[in-house]
């Protein structure tokens, strides 16, 4: 019969899921970090990534309402607070994301319109539906590791080389605040999911099926920046900026 993890062994194994899937590894990440990608190049990104965390607050309200008890449900309304700063409207995470876009040149109606102008590629639409699966259908532990875990996780060691490779493009402070604010948050909500997580992931298979969920959306995020890159390398980019 599997035997539980301890609490040390889970987290490493949870940490370990994403560490072998991180981003920061994928092509298109690596060319960000050399500023190999010109302002058009990151707008495209930008467009694609609004459209997977435009819905976040509203996911993570979902989530929030899921959760049995208080102390996970505080931990969660400081993340969804977060996401979405009552009385800072400006500050919203995809409206920073939409600031960050039009530092590259995207006006806010392109990266709104984009899913109606048939701007958003498959593997972006993908990454959004996964979070829906997380967030509606799956264990609790799984949502907690596949979203906080894995995604969350990524953003304090991900980010700092776009942000580096940004200022060299002679972008401002400002026009990266989207990225600051993750790098100094993401940090707190990985501990927090990790702890949420390790509280529903009760039994030997629950615990699996934790560490497959951080597995799988750090896989799936590699398969957006797929899309992002293969659009980038093949033409297909330049045929939707000129349409």
């Amino acid at each position: 019969m599997p035997r539980m993890m301890s609490k040390k062994d889970f987290f490493k194994a949870l940490v370990n899921a994403r560490t072998l899937r991180h981003s920061s590894g994928h092509p298109f990440s690596s060319a960000w970090a050399r500023g190999e990608l010109t302002r058009s190049q990151l707008g495209f990104w930008a467009i694609q990534h609004f459209y997977y965390i435009d819905l976040i607050p509203q996911q993570f309200g979902y989530f929030f309402c899921r959760l049995p008890d208080l102390d996970a449900r505080a931990h969660m309304l400081e993340n969804l607070i977060g996401e979405e700063m009552p009385g800072k409207p400006a500050k919203r995470h995809p409206e920073l994301l939409l600031k960050f876009a039009k530092a590259c040149g995207v006006t806010r109606q392109r990266a709104v319109e984009a899913d109606q102008n048939g701007d958003i590629l498959p593997s972006t639409r993908a990454m959004r539906s996964w979070i829906y699966e997380l967030i509606a259908f799956r264990e609790l532990a799984e949502s907690a590791a596949g979203i906080m875990v894995a995604l969350e996780g990524q953003t304090p060691t991900l980010y700092p080389a776009y942000v580096a490779a940004c200022r060299k493009l002679g972008m401002s402070r400002d026009d990266l605040e989207f990225f600051h604010v993750h790098i100094v948050n993401d940090v707190a909500h990985e501990g927090h999911g990790l702890e949420i997580t390790s509280r529903y992931a009760t039994s030997p298979e629950l615990q699996r099926k934790a560490i497959a969920a951080v597995r799988a959306s750090a896989s799936q995020r590699l398969a957006m920046l797929d899309g992002i890159w293969n659009a980038l390398q093949s033409g297909r980019w330049n045929a939707r900026k000129a349409a």
